[in-house]
């Protein structure tokens, strides 16, 4: 299977509109993230989206990416949501619902936030959902197993998933015991890092991503969800501990 990295920034993007910082006005392509999303490849070499924010339809086209068969949806932020509409044309050319897999809560915003994707007499032009409810319980889709994995997001429970020995969460600020032991010594984790110092109240810093490191031991760890509050990316991933990278646009992940 194969992860690739569409996003990996945060709700605001990086640069970040009006920023003249050092990481904002970088040339390095890694220092440019849009909105934290990814795409998995399964062993049919069918395609797991991992949420659809703003950025959704240049993501797609600059990967080169043109199938999506399933979309999990981690939460029902509008960073993570509310490129849905832009599926359209994967919905017209295949001519079924996008089959979207989420909390009970997530699925009753979407259905709020895209009315016309639920309307009786639909217009033609829009998109159609099928909306599957899911728990913190393993489910098996597209002859994938996938394990959600339940953290807080402040106040609100929202979804990581599992493949195999990979995990990818975003948006966390804290995980519990429970949800850790599905984490334990795995190839790879991925994990939100927002910033460097400075305590978030719904989001990982880097501090809690290292703690976390030490503890769950995963072979290897990238950080995801940055701002540009959490430096350039070639001086910051030389001084993270071995095994820890920073995630960025583009890079793919082989598990």
């Amino acid at each position: 299977m194969k992860l690739k990295f569409l996003g990996t920034g945060t709700s605001q993007g990086v640069p970040v509109i009006g920023c003249t910082c050092e990481v904002c006005t970088s040339d390095n392509p890694k220092d440019k993230r849009f909105r934290s999303s990814v795409m998995i490849n399964t062993e049919e070499n069918r395609k797991i989206l991992i949420d659809c924010g703003p950025d959704f339809r240049q993501q797609m086209l600059l990967n080169h990416e043109n199938t999506v068969d399933i979309t999990l949806i981690t939460h029902e932020h509008n960073d993570h949501v509310i490129g849905l509409d832009d599926m359209r044309p994967l919905i017209f050319k295949s001519g079924k619902d996008m089959p979207i897999y989420c909390h009970h809560r997530v699925g009753n915003e979407i259905k709020n936030r895209f009315p016309y994707a639920f309307a009786d007499v639909r217009y033609p032009g829009a998109p159609s959902f099928d909306l599957h409810e899911i728990t913190n319980e393993s489910f098996h889709v597209l002859d994938t197993d996938i394990t959600p994995i339940e953290v807080a997001h402040y106040k609100i429970s929202i979804f990581g998933y599992k493949f195999k020995n990979l995990a990818y969460i975003t948006d966390a600020s804290f995980i519990s015991d429970t949800e850790k032991e599905k984490l334990k010594n795995l190839d790879v984790l991925i994990l939100n890092c927002i910033r460097k110092f400075d305590p978030h109240p719904a989001h990982f810093i880097l501090p809690d991503v290292i703690k976390l490191f030490d503890e769950l031991k995963p072979e290897k760890l990238f950080l995801t969800h940055i701002s540009h509050h959490l430096g350039l990316h070639d001086i910051e991933d030389k001084q993270l501990p071995d095994g820890m990278h920073l995630a960025y646009d583009g890079l793919e992940i082989e598990f």
